[in-house]
């Protein structure tokens, strides 16, 4: 323990030399040893609880309904739209504009009510934040693929087996239109499959690629509609790029309605802590912590 703590209290030293206000950590609700560490000897508190939700990305397209329209924006009018509704939350970050030109953010999307001014086309940021839908929704994608890759290991070959097999049916029929997966992560066994609607499930055995939602944001009545809209679109662009879209989000926001569960791992959802040092502690280094 004294290791990780001289461990934590440098790193948080770097963070005061660089103007940081707060220190940020994310582990699992399970991991004891870390929650101990932060809460007890750091002094960090509860700040958030969110899951990482899994979706994977199927042969066939998934239909964006017609009374949503999707557009893909540039990454100028993406910026403004986030500066201008969203820069006040936690978390946004100052250089928003390079996030969204690096190379690995492939797109933003927009997902409006298909009867408003904005469905027929884009008409540009500043129209759009001048005289904004009822309802709309926005995400960015990240190409995790561009930087690592994933695998799933320890899979018996039944399961493998029974995996390409249902990859093979849905190319075969795509108009199934298959709707979900089982939980890969778990054990699972046979199930009633009416009307042929068999899980495809995306080869994850191997080396795989995968996209990463985020800056997710939202406003009106039916934004969750017009989130769930801006998934499909973005697993519909993955097919071929990727093998599965992923999010993160908190457990309380309301879009994560929209936001299709995949695989989800309730038992270990990520816990956010917090930890601020007021400027004239940090300039005096504050008291050491107890060893």
């Amino acid at each position: 323990m004294g290791i990780a703590l001289k461990l934590v209290e440098q790193m948080e030293e770097w963070f005061w030399e660089k103007g940081a206000e707060y220190a940020y950590m994310a582990t699992t609700k399970g991991n004891k040893a870390s929650l101990g560490l932060f809460t007890d000897r750091c002094d960090y508190s509860k700040f958030r609880t969110s899951s990482i939700l899994v979706h994977p990305v199927f042969a066939h397209l998934l239909p964006v309904p017609l009374s949503i329209t999707v557009h893909r924006i540039q990454a100028s009018d993406a910026e403004l739209i986030y500066r201008s509704r969203f820069a006040a939350t936690e978390f946004f970050p100052r250089d928003i504009d390079t996030v969204l030109a690096n190379p690995l953010s492939l797109a933003t999307l927009v997902a409006v009510p298909s009867g408003c001014a904005a469905a027929e086309w884009w008409p540009g940021v500043e129209a759009f934040v001048a005289a904004q839908p009822e309802s709309w929704a926005l995400a960015s994608v990240w190409d995790c693929g561009g930087v690592f890759q994933l695998e799933v290991r320890g899979a018996s070959r039944l399961r493998r087996a029974a995996a390409a097999a249902t990859r093979m049916a849905d190319r075969a029929m795509p108009w199934l239109r298959i709707p979900s997966v089982p939980d890969l992560f778990r054990p699972f066994g046979a199930w009633a499959m009416p009307w042929l609607r068999i899980p495809s499930v995306p080869d994850l055995f191997r080396p795989f690629g995968a996209w990463f939602l985020y800056g997710i944001g939202g406003e009106g009545p039916t934004a969750s509609l017009m989130t769930a809209a801006v998934w499909r679109e973005a697993h519909n662009r993955a097919r071929g790029a990727a093998a599965v879209v992923a999010t993160e989000v908190a457990e309380m926001v309301p879009l994560r309605q929209g936001i299709p569960r995949g695989v989800e791992d309730k038992n270990e959802s990520d816990l956010l802590l917090r930890y601020g040092q007021k400027a004239e502690d940090r300039a005096r280094h504050a008291v050491p912590r107890e060893k």
